[in-house]
Order: structure tokens, then sequence, then C-alpha cells
């Protein structure tokens, strides 16, 4: 493992540790206190992942995020305060593929971090699938619905790829998350919904009324047949 990672925070102890932990645990670590240098760093430099903090000085993680999805994929793990559960949604509604509560053991934390790089280095097997009106090129990361590009994130896509192999059918939160986020007794079935209602957005003709990705009240996602014809 080597690669490089942006850790944007301000609390020098908390950068410190993370720091230490992920240099530690394999990663080349650069480090920054505030949002503004980091949005730089990352329009500037070539980083595999970003940690970011959501309060920081000049620009939040928030921000940071919203810009960066303008014209990257690149995997973002958002730090946030372990009492405030908005953060964690409007980080993952803004493109964050993961994110991880404060106070945190390092351990969650590299854990977290080779679960996001692992799904976005993952190759899929299958080199497309046509479902109606909508196309995914599965091998080249592309998608398309009536010839119109989806600008999906990563984890939006594997997400798609997952319920369009298995049109019909059923799928757990807790499949979602072992399959799509890459592991189980860490993760939150906030992610799933949060992603679901993102790629809703950017696929269903009316996102209040899905007929593409149906909700299955208590259980889970299916794609509709309907959309495979």
């Amino acid at each position: 493992m080597n690669e490089r990672v942006l850790l944007v925070e301000d609390d020098p102890s908390i950068r410190e540790m993370a720091g230490l932990g992920l240099g530690n645990a394999g990663f080349r670590v650069t480090s920054c206190a505030d949002g503004r240098e980091g949005l730089e760093r990352l329009r500037r430099d070539p980083f595999d992942l970003a940690v970011l903090d959501v309060m920081l000085p000049s620009l939040d993680g928030f921000e940071i995020t919203r810009e960066v999805r303008k014209d990257s994929r690149i995997p973002i793990v958002m730090l946030t305060a372990r009492a405030d559960a908005t953060d964690v949604i409007v980080g993952l509604e803004l493109g964050a593929d993961d994110y991880v509560t404060k106070p945190f053991d390092m351990p969650v934390l590299v854990a977290r971090c080779r679960a996001v790089l692992r799904r976005a280095a993952a190759e899929p097997a299958d080199p497309a699938l046509r479902l109606g009106d909508l196309e995914i090129d599965v091998g080249g990361f592309a998608a398309r619905k009536g010839g119109r590009d989806l600008a999906l994130t990563a984890t939006e896509f594997r997400l798609l790829v997952e319920l369009a192999r298995r049109p019909g059918q059923v799928l757990t939160r807790e499949v979602l998350l072992a399959r799509v986020w890459d592991y189980e007794y860490l993760g939150d079935s906030r992610l799933v919904d949060v992603a679901v209602q993102r790629l809703r957005g950017k696929l269903e003709d009316d996102p209040a009324h899905p007929r593409t990705i149906s909700t299955v009240r208590g259980v889970g996602y299916r794609f509709e047949r309907a959309g495979a014809e």
C-alpha cells in the first residue's frame, strides 16, 4: 500500500494522531489545517483519498466536497462530530463516500480508508448492462440513460451496478453495505439510504416517485424489472 492521502483537520492533536496512524498503516499522508488550502491541494496534486474534517477554517468539509465532486471521483471520508447526525447526512448527500465519528479509534479510520480505496480500485467483471434506456458500461465506469451521461460518484456507480445486476430481487441494506461498501459491522444503514436517494436524483425521471429503484419497507431496495425490459 502506497496510496497518497490528504488529511484536512484543524485540530493539531487529531491531525497529528491521524497522520501518524495512517502513515503507520502504509499511507503517504499530506496534512493541512485550512479548508481552502486543502481544496487547492486536491485540485493541484494527484491524491488517492481525501480525509476531511467537517469544521474547518475558510472552507468547511462540506464546501470542499461540493467543489471536488464537480469534476472528481476521488474517495472522500469525512470526520464528523459524534453527536450531530446532520453532519453525516449532509456529507453523504454532497458525495462523501464514508464517514468516521469523533472521537475515533485509529483502526476504524484505517479500515474505512482501506475499504473506500478497495471499492475505487475494484474492476467489475461485467462488460456492460442494458436495461431499457439505461446503459451501464461496467468496465468503463460509465452510465447513460436515454443517451444522457449520468454524473455518478464511484459509490453511486457501484450501487447502481449491484442493484441492476439483479432486477426484481430485493437487496437488504446489510447486503448492500457488504457488497458496495465492503464491510458489515463497521457499517451504517444511513450510507445506503442516502446513496440511494442521491442515485435516484440522477437516475429517476421523478425522484419523488421512483419507478426504477423501489423501496421495500423494512427490508431494502429493488431494481424494478420494468427497467430491464
